[in-house]
């Protein structure tokens, strides 16, 4: 085993952080410049990377975002789903941007987005921080949007915390290959493999309430997650939605 899977192997997500600890420029840059390496769609790269150092800054996500760790760990990015350049590009060569009212737009900053903060987490990782992705930067879409000054067509989509590691805990065992893994066709019939792997996620799930896999899915998705995303979506220009 090579050691870039044997470190994408023991990835495991870091919610304690020594405080007041900055992360070297030049490191930062290394992570910055794996995350742009990442493949993206017809090269267009749907995304851009917002830092946040300052700790009234960090403090306001963690408040919005409900994760107290954002406001401890040395750096904060925020991954936003980016097509105003597509808008300037369209604006220069005089080009109407018909595709914006598109909901493959969602799909396409998504895996962009995706694939950029994974890129930078295994950079990080691999340089001794720790670090941790936060759904919640959706929590409050149209605040944080307006926090971050994000102009037409850009929505924030994942957060990550990056920071010196003030705790170690063990990797969690994931799904079975069984479970996620089909050869020519979709298989349906895994529930057995999901119900043997609550018992073996519980012991690590003290987070959740010391529940299983299936239990904390069928409550997480009982009703939406996140309130009001359409209508950030729509704010922000996406989805036939004007300012």
């Amino acid at each position: 085993m090579n050691k870039v899977i044997e470190q994408m192997l023991n990835h495991r997500s870091i919610r304690q952080y020594i405080p007041g600890k900055s992360i070297p420029e030049e490191d930062l840059d290394l992570i910055i410049r794996a995350a742009k390496s990442a493949p993206s769609w017809i090269n267009g790269q749907h995304y851009s990377i917002i830092g946040i150092k300052d700790p009234a800054r960090k403090q306001k996500l963690a408040e919005l975002t409900k994760n107290p760790y954002v406001a401890e760990c040395s750096i904060f990015f925020v991954f936003v789903g980016d097509f105003y350049r597509v808008s300037l590009a369209s604006a220069k060569h005089d080009t109407p941007f018909r595709a914006k009212s598109e909901e493959d737009l969602l799909l396409v900053a998504a895996t962009d987005v995706g694939l950029a903060c994974q890129n930078a987490l295994t950079a990080a990782e691999s340089l001794g921080y720790g670090t941790v992705c936060i759904g919640g930067i959706r929590r409050e879409f149209t605040e944080v949007s307006e926090f971050l000054g994000l102009p037409e067509f850009v929505i924030p989509i994942v957060g990550l915390c990056i920071g010196y590691p003030d705790t170690n805990p063990k990797v969690k065992p994931r799904l079975p290959k069984e479970a996620v893994y089909f050869e020519e066709t979709y298989q349906t019939d895994t529930l057995p493999l999901l119900e043997k792997y609550d018992t073996e996620i519980i012991p690590y799930s003290e987070r959740e309430g010391s529940i299983g896999y299936t239990e904390r899915l069928a409550k997480s998705y009982a009703e939406p997650y996140y309130k009001g995303i359409l209508e950030g979506l729509k704010k922000q220009g996406y989805l036939g939605g004007n300012r």
